[in-house]
């Protein structure tokens, strides 16, 4: 089969663009062809000057191994959008969609994510192919899926204008998407719920839920909690609470360093707040000043992420929204419970009083610091819901997941063949 993943740009830390990337990873170990279908764009970076690309005779460029994500990619005529905010748009999409189906083949192909004009193009790209083939012409055979990494247009987390560009996208696009797709990937089952409120046939969703990279389950397994201690001068007899995310507004971590504050009694914990700078960053900086049970440690390299992951005891996690939460899952494979805002996909990934422990939305501090005094004092709660947590997230590791996933579209195209 030859395998086709879409978003609008790659990262080395950002989860929908991981988990764009790990499915054409992992589709290569299983023996297909697949590659990347991205823009010129890294982390918002020009990898290639656009101009070239531009210019170029097929409007992309192919990578074997891409500079910045090591898989086939392929990298397409594309710009920054200042609306709406933190997207990419893909420039003759459908005509290079054409071009790449005929010099490659597309059995099956996915599109990430939501406010961008991939998934748009591409179902109707499938649609015309659909038509073509309904007035007797020849074309050649293509599953498509959409994967939404869903997040609802929230009135506390997007500013009016935003929400409101999110629902028109939600009303006048998901429907097309809805008709074209042969799938529609969800991952949890509270996101296929809302796909089924807002269209979607119900036989059409597939539970794709989150996709831990086999080989970072490898490094937490093999690592050294001592070199994350050594590197910051944590000492051995400190419970470690840790944050692991960019330090953005979305995700909270000022919250953390509240929690934080609130818990200075406990002698014996230190927060450990890592992660890439953004538009918190300041601020965390700010109210961090004076206490000595936080360290920041700033964006970690992938062996002293995997210590980190070993050496916790707890991780915490007050996101303002989670479609799923990638890091979490990690987390729990590493057998570390995780006390969690439980926004959105949280809530469903882990299981209050099991795995973790819910609070009670982003900004109930109170509940967070109690939930990680409980679990300090009753390391025996804590230890089991550390096997219960490392038990389920080894359901979800990449290579199960994209087998199930590639093994039923192939199912899907012998059927359309």
């Amino acid at each position: 089969m030859k395998f086709f993943s879409v978003m609008y740009q790659t990262s080395n830390s950002k989860g929908q663009e991981l988990l764009a990337q790990r499915m054409v990873k992992y589709a290569l170990k299983l023996g297909h062809e697949a590659w990347l279908i991205t823009s010129v764009y890294h982390d918002g970076e020009e990898v290639v000057p656009p101009r070239i690309v531009d210019l170029s005779e097929k409007s992309f460029v192919i990578f074997k191994e891409d500079p910045k994500v090591k898989i086939p990619t392929i990298r397409v005529s594309s710009a920054r959008t200042t609306w709406p905010p933190r997207r990419i748009f893909f420039r003759e999409f459908i005509n290079i969609l054409r071009r790449i189906d005929s010099d490659l083949g597309i059995d099956f192909i996915v599109t990430h994510s939501t406010l961008w004009n991939g998934p748009e193009e591409v179902s109707r790209w499938i649609l015309w192919k659909r038509l073509v083939e309904s007035i007797g012409e020849p074309v050649k055979k293509t599953v498509y899926a959409h994967m939404s990494h869903y997040q609802p247009p929230d009135p506390t987390r997007y500013s009016p204008s935003e929400r409101a560009f999110r629902m028109a996208w939600n009303t006048t696009t998901f429907p097309s998407i809805f008709r074209a797709a042969d799938l529609i990937i969800c991952l949890t089952d509270i996101e296929g719920r809302e796909m089924v409120s807002m269209g979607a046939s119900r036989d059409k969703i597939f539970l794709f839920p989150g996709g831990l990279d086999d080989d970072e389950a490898s490094l937490i397994d093999n690592a050294d909690p001592n070199l994350i201690r050594e590197k910051f001068r944590i000492p051995e007899d400190k419970l470690i609470v840790a944050y692991l995310g960019t330090v953005e507004v979305r995700k909270n971590p000022l919250a953390v360093v509240r929690v934080a504050r609130r818990l200075r009694d406990l002698r014996d914990v230190v927060f450990v707040i890592a992660g890439k700078p953004g538009d918190q960053w300041e601020s965390v900086i700010r109210e961090a000043r004076g206490l000595d049970n936080i360290v920041l440690t700033g964006e970690l390299p992938t062996e002293l992420k995997a210590s980190l992951i070993k050496a916790s005891y707890i991780n915490i996690i007050m996101s303002r929204l989670e479609a799923f939460g990638l890091t979490q899952l990690e987390f729990m494979y590493g057998g570390v419970p995780v006390i969690t805002s439980a926004s959105y996909g949280q809530k469903w990934l882990i299981r209050d009083g099991v795995d973790g422990i819910h609070v009670r939305g982003p900004e109930d501090i109170d509940g967070a610091a109690k939930a990680v005094r409980e679990l300090v004092l009753n390391p025996s709660k804590r230890d089991e819901m550390s096997r219960n947590a490392r038990e389920r997230a080894k359901n979800f590791l990449m290579s199960k997941l994209m087998k199930e996933l590639l093994d039923k579209a192939s199912r899907i195209l012998e059927m359309k063949r």
